[in-house]
């Protein structure tokens, strides 16, 4: 199953995350992605619809614990052509936990996918995936991921636990 080190963290200053990212990857803007993930209720791990402008959709089933460092996240992908069509069948069959809409800016960083990513409802964060090769260890992961937490001026102190969707439902529950 591929995998990645990830981290997710509140951003603080964008703009000097995005310029230390633009040098850092070489690219000017990245690549500007539109996502709705609709998430369903599974047994164990997570499971989301992910529909995305100008692309087809994706069945992505993970499985990451929440913990605040780096963190291993096992996953698989499954291109959808019909992306509606499964919603309303998975969330039929499973029940549907709720819906998180972003703009991300995707920079590659060596191995790593840099995400900007703003979050309705939530505001902006940080994301690091270090997508990880067959050969590579964990803890190679993690340090790959602390080194360049480190160029980003990302502390333990910005770093969150949880899905996007766990904190929009944490604020719904909240406002309740």
């Amino acid at each position: 199953m591929p995998c990645n080190v990830e981290i997710k963290a509140k951003l603080r200053d964008r703009q000097r995350v995005l310029e230390i990212v633009r040098r850092l990857s070489g690219s000017k803007e990245g690549t500007t992605l539109v996502q709705e993930d609709t998430f369903f209720a599974v047994p164990n791990g997570r499971l989301k619809l992910r529909v995305q402008t100008g692309c087809p959709g994706q069945l992505i089933f993970y499985n990451r614990s929440d913990q605040a460092g780096p963190k291993l996240s096992q996953y698989t992908i499954a291109q959808i052509h019909k992306p509606a069509d499964v919603k309303a069948t998975l969330g039929s069959a499973l029940g549907i936990l709720g819906t998180v809409q972003k703009t991300r800016r995707l920079f590659m960083v060596g191995q790593t996918r840099v995400h900007i990513d703003e979050v309705k409802g939530l505001g902006e964060f940080l994301e690091l995936e270090v997508v990880m090769s067959h050969d590579q260890s964990l803890s190679e992961g993690q340090q790959i991921s602390e080194e360049l937490m480190e160029q980003l001026g990302i502390g333990r102190d910005d770093l969150i636990t949880c899905a996007y969707l766990d904190l929009l439902l944490k604020q719904m529950q909240n406002s309740d």
